[in-house]
């Protein structure tokens, strides 16, 4: 069988028996590092994010009764607006506050999605085909542009959207709009005499559709996203047909490659990750998805292919990743600019999504590092601690030119962290059978099901802080349990103990977890502890930015250098490699952070003299020097940062 040739069913046993995520809505954040995180998000983010979209015109979109107004995006030279994807940006925020509403019912934000809900309802056609581009201004030009126009991908945003509502509340109206709206599309695209062979070049329904098969058990739910997987990258391009008949000629196509939408060559023949960094992560998510679903072996060791060329290859220290503004994604191996990075928000966001579905059909530590690693790093550092102002790339390197914004001209990275961090509870817990894997550590009080028992896990912690963690357990009586507890990767120590018994972790350690079963009372106590210092990372040699420099870690995380804490800018200063840092808790940063402290060496410009050149090297001098957490950097006073400092 080809790699590119989908696996047949059997009647063999499942290959994957996957872990089940939590209820995020079961999983309370009442203590320690996510408290403050998921309480912001819930009173400040998600209803400011409503107020932007209004304010910018992108609820007028909706108004189908009336005639277009002027365009809120205009037209680009490319023939693209902003404005063609609009609804996926409702369909984002519709999920992130959905996802606050199933643990914290709130009547106004309710009422703010059902308006919303009624204004897509009162503008679905005959057909159930719903899209407030092309059902307002080009009724005309439905399907016929699936190359540019993000057709599909504003769908399944919307259907993410629904499901996650109907979830939350049991209301079914959004959700039947997008039952109606998958028919159309069922009816249009496949395989069959008289459909349409595309499919959306931006990546995004075919997990949404794989979401909706899991709540209704439709089939053709399943199906429709198989074939959207499976069409992807077949020769001749869909795309080319498509361009001709518009009139248009394939070769003038913008991006001149259909790596950038991972169209080159069939999904299970892929290898390297190419093309722009959000589409790509998306349709790993589907791959990871339909492997579970399907049971198709093939998708899964494409994604572990794919995974791997990623992690050794292309991706940021912090988990961002695209280091390319011009495709906002991928150029080449080991092509990991600091000052230019792109490293889109979304990106590590999807990063995130995809690295979770990997843990559940493969536990392996590697995925839920890399969850971790995006967490703390990559993706929190696309929005501010305020809550309201967000970042779109997230550079390694600055001279004070970045700045966070309250909203942007093309606003998909605040809905997508929004609708990380309001489901954050089921990324912590998976449930299998009779066993819970522990993927992340953080206080909170959460509640399973667990082969027909209720067990409740209290985890108290001040990680990521510190790496102190006692895990209660409570029970209505006697259980036994597998508990599979995540040492992370970049844990070099670790102590276990079960109700002060020591624990020889690797005697039962397996792909980074360690694996507890007994039979477990009400009252059982968990102690594991992981040993802190503060590191130094040093990159791959390919990476010619990063050559003769360091960047510091402590725990899961990673450090930067601003100019607020030194007076100076970071990228004039020198770390001696004998340089021993502190780790000290700074109750008055941004709510309370471990910073790390140190001395570094100073170049001192007053010696140079005001010429350019000289024979001489600089004169150092010796000086303190502070870092604090990537993800706070821009939350004070503009400036100069720097994660990766000159070692000398």
């Amino acid at each position: 069988m080809s790699s590119s040739t989908r696996a047949a069913p059997t009647d063999e046993p499942r290959r994957f028996e996957c872990y089940t995520p939590a209820d995020h809505s079961r999983v309370s954040f009442d203590d320690g590092f996510w408290k403050s995180w998921s309480q912001t998000v819930r009173t400040v983010t998600i209803p400011t994010q409503h107020r932007r979209l209004e304010e910018e015109g992108f609820i007028e979109v909706l108004n189908f009764d009336r005639p277009p107004a002027a365009l809120v995006r205009p037209i680009q030279p490319s023939g693209l607006s902003m404005q063609h994807f609009f609804d996926s940006d409702f369909g984002k925020w519709i999920e992130a506050a959905s996802y606050t509403l199933k643990a914290h019912p709130d009547a106004g934000i309710e009422a703010q999605i059902d308006a919303i809900v009624d204004k897509l309802a009162a503008g679905q056609m005959a057909d159930g085909y719903i899209h407030s581009w092309f059902v307002r201004r080009e009724p005309d030009k439905r399907w016929s542009n699936l190359r540019d126009l993000h057709e599909m991908y504003s769908m399944g945003h919307l259907l993410e959207g629904a499901i996650a509502y109907f979830e939350a509340t049991g209301k079914r109206r959004f959700l039947d709009v997008m039952l109606r709206l998958v028919d159309h599309i069922i009816a249009i695209f496949g395989t069959e005499p008289g459909k349409l062979r595309g499919y959306d070049a931006h990546e995004e329904i075919e997990l949404a559709l794989v979401k909706l098969y899991r709540i209704t058990g439709d089939p053709r739910h399943l199906k429709l996203a198989s074939y959207f997987v499976d069409e992807r990258g077949r020769m001749p391009s869909y795309f080319d047909d498509e361009a001709r008949r518009r009139g248009e000629d394939p070769d003038d196509y913008v991006f001149k490659t259909y790596a950038y939408s991972q169209a080159h060559m069939p999904v299970r023949d892929q290898t390297e990750v190419v093309g722009h960094a959000v589409r790509a992560m998306y349709l790993f998510c589907a791959m990871a998805d339909l492997a579970r679903e399907a049971d198709d072996p093939s998708l899964k060791a494409a994604c572990d292919r794919l995974f791997d060329n990623l992690s050794a290859r292309q991706l940021y220290v912090t988990g961002g990743l695209g280091p390319s503004a011009s495709n906002e994604g991928f150029t080449r191996a080991y092509d990991l600019p600091n000052e230019t990075a792109y490293a889109e928000t979304c990106a590590a966001v999807a990063l995130g999504f995809w690295s979770h579905r990997m843990a559940r059909i493969d536990l392996d530590s590697k995925f839920t590092d890399m969850l971790e690693k995006v967490l703390f790093n990559g993706a929190l550092s696309g929005i501010a601690r305020d809550g309201e102002h967000y970042f779109y790339e997230n550079v390694l390197e600055s001279h004070g030119q970045n700045r966070r914004w309250k909203w942007h001209y093309c606003p998909c990275c605040p809905t997508n962290i929004a609708r990380l961090l309001t489901s954050l509870g089921q990324y912590f817990y998976g449930v299998k059978g009779s066993e819970i894997a522990v993927h992340l550590y953080g206080g909170n009080s959460a509640e399973m099901k667990v082969a027909g028992q209720t067990v409740r896990l209290r985890q108290d912690t001040g990680y990521p802080w510190d790496g102190d963690i006692r895990l209660a357990i409570g029970l209505d009586g006697p259980f036994r349990l597998t508990l599979k507890l995540r040492v992370p990767g970049w844990c070099r120590q670790a102590r276990l103990s079960v109700n002060g018994q020591a624990v020889d972790i690797a005697a039962s350690l397996d792909k980074g977890y360690v694996a507890l079963t007994r039979d477990w009372a009400d009252g059982d106590e968990i102690r594991l502890t992981f040993d802190m210092p503060v590191e130094r990372l040093y990159a791959h040699p390919a990476v010619n930015e990063d050559a003769a420099r360091v960047a510091l870690q402590r725990g899961p995380i990673v450090y930067c250098v601003e100019e607020v804490d030194i007076g100076t800018e970071p990228q004039r200063l020198r770390i001696a490699r004998d340089t021993q840092f502190t780790a000290r808790f700074d109750a008055d940063l941004l709510g309370g952070a471990v910073i790390l402290e140190g001395e570094a060496l100073e170049v001192d410009a007053d010696d140079w003299g005001g010429v350019l050149y000289r024979g001489a090297p600089p004169v150092l001098k010796s000086r303190p020097i502070k870092a604090i957490p990537y993800h706070l950097w821009a939350n004070r006073a503009a400036g100069a940062m720097l994660v990766w400092l000159t070692e000398h």
